[in-house]
């Protein structure tokens, strides 16, 4: 007697078919939880291992390992979310302002266990070594995208059917990069301002600020899974690296202090560093010192935009190189290396990625490894992850190409391991799509947070394919750019991709494309892996002194396609938050753009923020441009043209 209420159903072949692709997926399934804690469980840092808290709406990745419950990690391997919020110390006053209520520690003891302190009762209430014994102390998380006068997001699918771009922002796990403070300016003074500053990492460091953008092209698999977890390799590549604080150095006969149970750094305090003075002595510039550099869009005599091409990024500063397991570090490049060559070929053949060292001279003792090394071996690391991964998935436009010994692509083998998070990459099915990616790293040399006027700073920058990443200068008003776009026309990419591809094509726009992709450097696009479409990023690095810059904006191709660096620039500079400065950059772009892209914009609050709009031409050096480009768009007349 059936139990359904129906009449009975026929076992089909598409049954039969669908039962042994699911035992098959239980298969592979079970080997990828003992590959986890093979690789990374004994070299990642102890706050990935230990940490069991998920910071960020995973539902997507519970809903995965309820359905397939042998592909979690071991329990000892558990793997965090991701930080999407910072943890800063502030006065209590700051939160609960009472003048009726004097200064100081307040215990919160029961009244029964209530008893004035005195000199015979012992030592003095505890209270955090960096503060001093007159004050309160309240840590507070507070999430990056709720600060809004101190970041800002905002996206549009435009006219496009659905948006595959993505963003990230938050804090993760690795330790400083910064420049150390001269020993001149270290004091253990104490702030005075009531200023908040930030609270030390898992490392004993100041946290290190991760702000990223991602556009996809084909689909949104390959910018989710950016989003989802190249935070976790650089953080893990940094634990396998046992890369060291560039803020802690070790003696001769002591142990290093990098570890989470090393001392508080001893820091100049906010009143000391004086940001109102560092503001004040800032070197503005007038409009006439500025003019000849600003890259303003003219219009001609027949009312056309000349539109000015996107500058190549600014030099960067020199690497410096950082305590860390050389032998281990050149081991895992070099094994790196080599996978590229036996499993993709092609360009990879002769691959030298740059920031890497295949070996080490006996007579040298120089560190050869540097967070530029951890940055650069995490990108292409999660690049061919994805790859492989999709290279085994069946192709679901043409099922004779998955049944073949080999696929088309000549991309073989599965990754070694899962990514960070422990979950799958991609679907069931074989993504032929791809991702451009930058990503922002900021780290501060004290706890005063990055965006304080007397706040110094080092921003590190990796870039792979056309989204774009720019700074304001203070005292000038002009953009900076960071990011070059990797495009088959620019001179240094074609110089490199052109012995490996016969030819590139020019499409009716007259851009160069390759493959049919018009970037030359992207995560993903396995059908052009050979011929040099890789994911080795364009690293640089910028010192970032007190009140120097004002603001940093992270946007995809649909803003910087649209907008020239100095309008976009100027937009932000007229908005009152940075919040507010990225959904007018988004609004302006796709209110006026052709072709409807998607269009994505961060905006990062820095130290000169307060004097934005002073330096040079202000935001009225592009108010004609915008205005002309604002009513172009509203004519009526603009499609028939």
């Amino acid at each position: 007697m059936g139990l359904g209420r129906g009449p009975p159903k026929r076992w089909s072949l598409n049954d039969t078919y669908g039962f042994i692709a699911s035992f098959f997926e239980a298969q592979y399934a079970r080997p990828y939880a003992f590959r986890v804690g093979a690789r990374g469980g004994a070299a990642r840092s102890p706050s990935r291992s230990l940490s069991v808290a998920r910071d960020t709406n995973t539902t997507a990745s519970s809903h995965t390992e309820s359905q397939n419950p042998q592909a979690q990690p071991s329990k000892h391997t558990v793997q965090r979310g991701f930080h999407t919020y910072f943890v800063t110390h502030l006065p209590s006053s700051s939160l609960h302002p009472d003048s009726r209520v004097a200064t100081g520690p307040h215990h919160k003891l029961p009244r029964s266990a209530a008893a004035p302190h005195n000199s015979n009762s012992g030592a003095a209430p505890v209270s955090p070594p960096h503060l001093p014994p007159n004050r309160d102390l309240t840590v507070v998380r507070i999430p990056l995208r709720s600060a809004k006068h101190h970041f800002g997001a905002a996206d549009s699918r435009g006219s496009r059917p659905y948006n595959e771009d993505t963003n990230q922002a938050g804090t993760i796990d690795i330790p400083a990069f910064a420049r150390r403070t001269p020993i001149s300016l270290v004091r253990s003074a104490i702030n005075k301002t009531g200023e908040g500053t930030s609270a030390d990492s898992a490392y004993g460091d100041p946290q290190i600020f991760y702000f990223a953008v991602f556009d996809g092209h084909g689909g949104t698999q390959c910018s989710d899974f950016l989003r989802d977890e190249l935070h976790g390799y650089i953080e893990e590549t940094a634990g396998e690296f046992e890369l060291q604080s560039s803020l802690r150095s070790a003696q001769k006969g002591q142990k290093s202090e990098s570890g989470p149970a090393g001392p508080s750094i001893q820091v100049l305090s906010d009143s000391e560093a004086g940001g109102q003075r560092k503001l004040d002595k800032l070197d503005i510039k007038g409009s006439k010192d500025v003019i000849a550099e600003a890259e303003i869009p003219e219009v001609d005599k027949r009312g056309a935009i000349q539109e000015v091409e996107n500058s190549d990024a600014t030099d960067s500063a020199d690497p410096v190189p950082a305590e860390a397991s050389q032998h281990k570090a050149l081991r895992l490049q070099k094994e790196l290396v080599q996978e590229y060559k036996s499993t993709i070929g092609g360009y990879f053949r002769r691959f030298h990625p740059p920031h890497f060292h295949m070996e080490q001279k006996p007579d040298s003792s120089k560190s050869l490894i540097s967070i530029e090394s951890v940055l650069t071996y995490a990108f292409l690391r999660a690049d061919l992850d994805f790859i492989t991964a999709q290279a085994r998935k069946p192709d679901a436009d043409d099922p004779y190409v998955a049944d073949a010994a080999l696929n088309t692509d000549e991309v073989l083998g599965k990754p070694h391991h899962l990514p960070p998070s422990g979950q799958g990459i991609g679907g069931r099915t074989r993504f032929k799509g791809g991702s451009t990616a930058s990503v922002a790293l900021i780290s501060t040399p004290t706890p005063a947070p990055f965006w304080h006027p007397a706040a110094s700073s080092t921003l590190l920058v990796g870039h792979v394919g056309d989204t774009r990443i720019l700074l304001c200068e203070t005292s000038t008003g002009l953009s900076r750019p960071l990011t070059s776009d990797h495009h088959p026309s620019s001179p240094s990419e074609s110089h490199r991709l052109r012995r490996f591809a016969t030819s590139f094509v020019t499409d009716s726009f007259g851009e160069e494309r390759i493959q049919g992709l018009a970037n030359s450097r992207a995560f993903g696009d396995m059908a052009s892996k050979r011929l040099g479409v890789s994911a080795e990023p364009e690293i640089t690095r910028t010192e970032l002194g007190p009140a120097q810059y004002s603001f940093l904006v992270l946007m995809t191709d649909g803003v910087s396609s649209t907008l020239s660096d100095q309008e976009i620039v100027d937009v932000v500079k007229e908005a009152k938050t940075p919040e507010q400065g990225a959904r007018d950059v988004v609004s302006y772009a796709t209110e006026i753009s052709g072709d409807g892209d998607n269009a994505t914009c961060l905006v990062v609050r820095l130290g000169g923020w307060e004097r934005r709009s002073e330096g040079g031409l202000g935001s009225l050096g592009t108010k004609e441009i915008r205005d002309f480009r604002r009513n172009e768009a509203l004519d009526p007349r603009r499609g028939r043209r």
